[in-house]
């Protein structure tokens, strides 16, 4: 009993002892201040499933198919945002002049391009996506109904913007 008392106790005080987690630091208008949205490597694979799932979710909820992934599609889209971080500017033409339909043929994908989506940002893909769904056109190809297949891709820069990509199609 008392070494238990005497164990409790010493965890006790050392909780005591522990940092508080830090606040993050706020702007003048007393807001937190954004922070770097940093992806690693190691990343790729939980933000990729985290949009596709968000967005099937999405999809579901207007009685729409769900969409999978297609690896000529990732491809272009990561063509695009790597592209888009080159030219320092967020549009649907590469530097070889290229279209979004150009693209998904050059990386092999066998279907029909329906859509595409880019942002220029330093928002997680959730944000990028909540984003999206705020605008009828870039949230019309997200719920485009024929799609069945999508690509999604980004580039981040060193500075932490980050060049988003994605691609439907059926």
């Amino acid at each position: 009993m008392r070494l238990s008392f005497a164990a409790l106790s010493a965890i006790a005080l050392l909780a005591a002892c522990a940092t508080p987690p830090a606040t993050p630091p706020v702007g003048p208008d007393g807001k937190p201040l954004p922070q770097v949205y940093d992806i690693g490597r190691s990343d790729k694979d939980a933000i990729q499933f985290r949009m596709l799932d968000s967005i099937n979710v999405l999809r579901s909820e207007k009685g729409v198919a769900p969409l999978a992934f297609d690896a000529a599609l990732n491809a272009a889209a990561a063509t695009h945002s790597k592209d888009m971080a080159r030219q320092n500017r967020p549009w649907h033409f590469g530097s070889d002049g290229s279209s979004p339909i150009d693209r998904v043929a050059r990386a092999g994908f066998d279907g029909r391009m329906l859509g595409e989506n880019i942002s220029e940002t330093y928002e997680t893909e959730l944000e990028t996506l909540a984003a999206w769904m705020e605008d009828p056109a870039t949230r019309a190809v997200i719920l485009e109904p024929r799609a069945r297949r999508m690509g999604f891709e980004w580039f981040q820069e060193p500075n932490g913007k980050i060049w988003w990509t994605l691609v439907t199609g059926s």
